[in-house]
């Protein structure tokens, strides 16, 4: 299955580190699990409250285009920190 990792830190006690371990973890999983991984999408300082991220509305696009069949987050808040707003993203695909 073709997939694309999303990855995510906010300004808050997090840096650049923490993407690319995000990045390796998510890599690790993909290969263990036998997924292709066809693209990244990352949003630097920019938080999980909002939907209004660059990477994460280009990864929502790319996803009407079918261009992927999954997305693999290091963890379930990269993705989104709001309930609602992750419920809305999975009718996305």
């Amino acid at each position: 299955m073709n997939i694309v990792i999303y990855a995510r830190y906010s300004s808050h006690k997090q840096t650049e580190q923490s993407v690319e371990g995000q990045l390796k973890d998510c890599y690790a999983y993909a290969q263990k699990h036998s997924y292709t991984v066809v693209g990244e999408y990352v949003d630097r300082a920019i938080s999980g409250r909002t939907d209004n991220r660059p990477e994460f509305r280009r990864m929502i696009e790319d996803s009407k285009k079918k261009r992927f069949q999954g997305v693999l987050v290091w963890k379930l808040d990269r993705f989104s920190r709001d309930r609602y707003d992750s419920a809305i993203g999975e009718l996305y695909y």
